[in-house]
């Protein structure tokens, strides 16, 4: 997709507010121009003394004139802008669910694509107020005026009119070429900047421990010079344009009067005609004079929307397919088959480096399995695969029968949940926190699901801080448990659950962790030998491949106790 499909796709729904408002704009800029000629017309015949009568016309239309460019002037600003507020407001849903259903956060830096969805994003308004609107005005208008300078003396209109292709094509033409590259550079400093203060800010603690507060503060600040210096080039390539607009301005209004003048010498031009003519000129380069700044702004637009190209484009690593027959069972068995898995990336096809590859694993109800083996081996990937974060490119993931990878990911995420590795915590109270699994619990059942993860002790009023600062380890893994079991799933997924936990707070958390998932098929990421005696059954992920202990079935049995030595 190129910037200016992304921009036509984006338009198109509004282009009869676009239209409109620049229609609107054209007649508001029209009647300037007329009441500028109409003056010129108006002083030129009142200095021949004529009667009050023949000047009463051209008084009405000059009242007509100024009342119409106010109330076009209003109505472009309705229209107008209500067409460029609702097209961002596209933009911004389009942007948004692309971030929602294929995951490009993983893709960018945080500050980078905070830029992208605020800078970026907003510059679509730009794209109607300051790019579109004003150059449909000019072209409209300077059109009638060059058609009135014609119709009074044909070599003046010619002049007139090259005057304005000058003015009003090439010179913001040439305004926006050499702006394309400032409006790329600019782009790019705003993400340094954007990311250089995420990093300063959230990793505030890190870098006073470690005495890096000053380099960071310099990485701000030398970013910050960038996108300054970026600033002032643009700057002066907007006043080279003003400048170059006004040099053929005033070049094509001197070579208008002294045409008009030596006209009048030789009888082909009146006095009044002459007035007028001049007069008109001198109002056609005022309607062309916000051209460069607009050519301008464009291309910093289309640097703008060539950034978010990326984000939208990015292929999905899930496919979104309608809801399947019945609803997907509350409780169940989960079986994994041939599970093979790779997230979208560099590689073969663009298909990325496979992280999994024929998966077998079984997960029975009432269970809780275990699954062990080295960082970076694909447990991570294997539970963003359960929670259809990511698709299979193999296999496939099964409850009760039913084929997950078939399903809408939030219906899948209503009976597959969990606790991630370093649950989100926000900052706000308890009972905020709970109802983002389940906006409509009302208190009781809140107050219920905190006892059953052993968090009694908190009130649904307690602020938890700016990532949970106020809570323990322990207390934010029983905060994400308990939003988990709101959903009340068939299956959760527990990713180091014990994690930075020391041993009195680890064992506490397990038994209050397995207690509260009682009944549901139940799968614990761990690295943590504690857990594993818990469990009714231990996987090891080690080359891309699921391992059973020795002479341990596939499938859901009878729990059994855990053997420390048959794990390999």
């Amino acid at each position: 997709m190129s910037p200016w499909s992304l921009a036509r796709s984006v338009l198109a729904p509004r282009l009869r507010g676009v239209v409109g408002g620049a229609l609107l704009g054209a007649l508001a800029t029209a009647c300037g121009a007329g009441l500028l000629s109409l003056a010129a017309w108006l002083l030129a015949t009142a200095a021949q003394h004529p009667s009050v009568t023949a000047l009463s016309v051209a008084v009405v239309l000059t009242r007509a004139l100024g009342v119409g460019r106010g109330v076009a002037r209003y109505a472009e600003r309705l229209v107008g802008h209500d067409a460029a507020l609702r097209a961002l407001s596209d933009m911004r849903g389009r942007v948004y669910a692309r971030l929602a259903a294929t995951e490009p956060v993983r893709r960018f830096r945080s500050g980078e694509l905070v830029a992208r969805l605020v800078g970026d994003t907003d510059s679509v308004q730009d794209l109607v107020v300051r790019g579109v609107l004003p150059v449909v005005a000019a072209g409209v208008a300077g059109s009638g005026a060059v058609l009135l300078a014609t119709a009074l003396y044909v070599p003046g209109g010619a002049l007139l009119a090259a005057g304005l292709l000058l003015a009003g094509v090439a010179v913001p033409a040439l305004a926006a070429a050499l702006s394309r590259r400032p409006a790329e550079r600019a782009g790019v400093a705003r993400d340094r900047l954007a990311t250089a203060l995420v990093d300063l800010l959230d990793g505030g603690p890190e870098l006073l421990a470690h005495g890096a507060t000053g380099r960071a503060v310099d990485a701000v600040a030398h970013a910050d010079a960038e996108l300054t210096r970026t600033a002032r080039r643009d700057a002066a390539l907007l006043g080279l344009g003003a400048g170059s607009g006004a040099l053929v301005a005033g070049l094509t209004l001197a070579g208008t009067l002294l045409l008009g003048v030596a006209a009048v010498d030789a009888g082909a031009l009146g006095a009044v005609p002459l007035a007028v003519l001049v007069l008109t000129a001198l109002a056609a380069f005022e309607i062309v004079a916000p051209l460069p700044a607009a050519a301008a702004r464009l291309a910093a637009v289309r640097a703008g929307l060539a950034r978010l190209v990326p984000v939208l484009d990015a292929a999905p690593a899930v496919v979104h397919r309608d809801p399947g027959p019945g609803p997907l069972p509350r409780r169940g068995d989960l079986q994994v088959r041939g599970l093979t898995a790779a997230w979208p990336g560099p590689g073969p096809d663009g298909r990325g480096r496979t992280v999994l590859h024929g998966v077998d694993l079984d997960v029975g109800r009432g269970e809780v399995v275990a699954l062990v083996g080295a960082s970076g081996s694909g447990k991570s990937t294997l539970a963003a695969v359960l929670f259809r974060f990511l698709d299979p490119r193999a296999g496939s993931v099964r409850l009760d029968g039913h084929d997950l990878a078939l399903r809408p990911p939030d219906e899948v995420r209503a009976v597959v949940s969990g606790v991630p590795a370093d649950p989100h915590v926000f900052d706000s109270t308890v009972r905020e926190n709970l109802r983002l699994a389940a906006p409509d619990a009302d208190d009781a059942h809140l107050t219920d699901v905190l006892r059953r993860v052993g968090l009694a002790g908190l009130a649904l009023d307690d602020e938890v801080g700016a990532h949970g600062a106020r809570l323990s380890g322990g207390m934010r893994r029983r905060l994400a448990l308990a939003r988990a079991l709101l959903v009340d799933p068939a299956v959760l997924v527990l990713d180091e659950p014990t994690a930075h936990l020391d041993p009195d707070t680890r064992d506490a958390v397990l038994d209050d962790l397995l207690a509260a998932a009682a009944g549901r098929a139940v799968l614990v990421i761990t690295h943590d030998p504690a857990v594993l005696p818990r469990a009714d059954r231990v996987y090891t992920l080690r080359d891309k491949r699921v391992r059973l202990p020795s002479g341990a079935a596939c499938g859901p049995r009878e729990p059994r106790p855990y053997s420390a030595p048959n794990v390999r």
